[in-house]
């Protein structure tokens, strides 16, 4: 009876990964590719262009007004792409982490492999050295082995290179040597400095807090670090109100001067501040180049203009004077605003008002006017200054709660007659001092003006390091470009007799045009002043 042999059961073939994991797998490598975080960086600087070109909301939302006003059709639609609050918008996000995430991905193991080749000796020397890009021919020296090893790895420790002597059973000595490590640590470095940056900019948006406010100068009545006193103010998604230091801030004098061509020269802004509740008010100093610097914030001037002084005297003989800034609309300082009186006229007998005697005047500011007859202001300076103003009558519509401007008034009232124009087809010029009296006697008197500063109150908490992340990274970047890693190898073998027999090679693991001048000079140290050459 024949035995059957039986055949062992063939081996289970490979599981192949599901489709889905093999999808993540290589979009997870081409995402953290070196290749995607250096185009991930060019879509992160391009998308911050449009930041420069659109007037941003939280830092100019005057600005933005006025952009909406003369471009009524592109700015909806620009508003809805996120252009006026580009650093908030989903897709500068979007590319803000797909960024974050590569450069993480990129660098961790980059980081890995770092640690281990510094802590790795360098290899022993190839057995073919004459295919290497460098190569010198063994040359006879009359030194043992040992003694010929030790001198080239003196050479090679004099130019900073990382060497390993070894001996082999044959006899022989080799040196290896390594050098140009500050190479990939600059590159390291740089891409460290970005992660920090990045989280810089993460954090301060996170804790970081800013505000815009209109100062007039001269004002009695001080503004205070509080959301409630900010013409506009965003706060950090950590920030509570409460959270907000405590100072105060009166506009002493503003001054600007200007070049002959109306070119502003200079901006200089006089304040005092006071940094404790009941403390005392210290003098201080402030311009563009200069800012205001606080323990938690600082102050920058963004801009500046015209405040209208004007009084209006209703039917029963009682004053009411206001501060208007106007905005300005050219580099000429020609600006605009509106004065609203809605509490006025009211009757002494009866203590009631009538809202169809409310009063709004629209009006154009020119601090130079032009004695040809322009219709702008042809220098920012008040050599001529000249207010047009327009007079509406009727329902401001500030009882009912209307949307109401500082710069304009409602003109869904004017359309539908609740505001009607009083002061004829033609707007009113004033000078300083003069008055305007209406159809029904009353006055309003154009006292003069005042100037105003428009300020920017920040704080970043991260802003130190984000600077210090810039700063490495300029530092990595140096050492990446300077540094050039390259490898160089000794192979001293015994001579018949006495003596030794000396082979060199050289790898550049870059590029790096000077290695053979380099490779020349270190074999000829290498081999001692007896037969080497420089």
């Amino acid at each position: 009876m024949t035995a059957v042999q039986e055949r062992p059961a063939p081996a289970p073939a490979p599981r192949r990964p599901h489709r889905a994991v093999t999808l993540l797998r290589n979009s997870w490598r081409q995402l953290t590719s070196m290749r995607t975080a250096l185009v991930l960086l060019f879509l992160w600087a391009v998308a911050a262009i449009p930041g420069s070109v659109w007037p941003q909301r939280p830092v100019s939302p005057e600005r933005v007004t006025q952009y909406f006003r003369e471009h009524p059709d592109l700015a909806p639609k620009l508003d809805t792409l996120g252009a006026f609050d580009v650093y908030s918008s989903a897709w500068f996000a979007a590319i803000y982490l797909l960024l974050f995430t590569s450069l993480v991905g990129c660098v961790a193991p980059r980081l890995r492999d770092h640690i281990r080749a510094l802590r790795t000796v360098p290899p022993d020397a190839p057995r073919r050295m004459d295919r290497l890009p460098q190569h010198a021919a063994g040359e006879e020296r009359t030194d043992a082995p040992a003694e010929a090893a030790q001198l080239a790895a003196k050479a090679l420790r004099g130019e900073r290179f990382r060497t390993k002597i070894r001996e082999h059973a044959d006899g022989s000595w080799t040196v290896s040597a390594e050098k140009g490590f500050l190479k990939e640590t600059g590159n390291l470095l740089f891409h460290a400095a970005m992660l920090t940056v990045l989280l810089g900019v993460g954090f301060g948006y996170w804790y970081g807090w800013h505000g815009n406010r209109i100062l007039v100068e001269g004002q009695d009545q001080a503004f205070c670090n509080s959301v409630t006193q900010y013409d506009e103010s965003s706060l950090g998604p950590r920030v509570q109100p409460s959270d907000l230091p405590f100072f105060c801030l009166r506009l002493d004098d503003f001054a600007a001067t200007y070049q002959d061509s109306g070119q502003a020269k200079s901006f200089a802004a006089k304040v005092e501040l006071q940094t404790k509740q009941d403390g005392p008010w210290a003098p201080k100093e402030f311009s563009v180049n200069s800012p205001l610097r606080l323990s938690q914030g600082n102050i920058y001037p963004l801009g500046h203009g015209y405040a209208m002084v004007l009084r209006y005297t209703d039917r029963y003989g009682v004053s009411q004077t206001k501060v208007v800034p106007f905005l300005p609309r050219d580099g000429m300082f020609t600006s605009e605003g509106v004065a609203q009186f809605p509490d006025i006229n009211i009757d002494p007998k009866t203590n009631k008002r009538d809202v169809k005697l409310q009063l709004g005047f629209e009006g154009v500011f020119l601090p130079t006017v032009d004695p040809n007859g322009g219709a702008s202001s042809i220098f920012p300076a008040e050599n001529d200054p000249v207010l047009f103003l327009t007079a509406y009558r009727g329902d401001l519509g500030v009882e009912v709660g209307l949307p109401q401007s500082v710069y304009s008034l409602n003109q869904d009232q004017i359309d539908n007659g609740a505001l009607k124009k009083i002061s004829g087809d033609r707007p009113q010029r004033l000078t300083p001092g003069q008055t305007m009296t209406l159809d029904d006697g009353t006055k309003l008197e154009f006292v003069g003006t005042r100037e105003f500063a428009t300020i920017s109150v920040r704080y970043d908490p991260a802003q130190p390091y984000v600077l210090g992340g810039a700063v490495v990274g300029l530092l990595g970047l140096m050492l990446s470009l300077s540094g050039h890693r390259r490898r160089m190898w000794f192979r001293i073998t015994p001579r018949e007799g006495s003596g030794s027999l000396v082979e060199a090679g050289g790898l550049p693991r870059s590029d790096y045009p000077g290695f053979t001048d380099e490779f020349g000079r270190l074999v000829g140290a290498a081999r001692g002043p007896e037969e080497g050459t420089p």
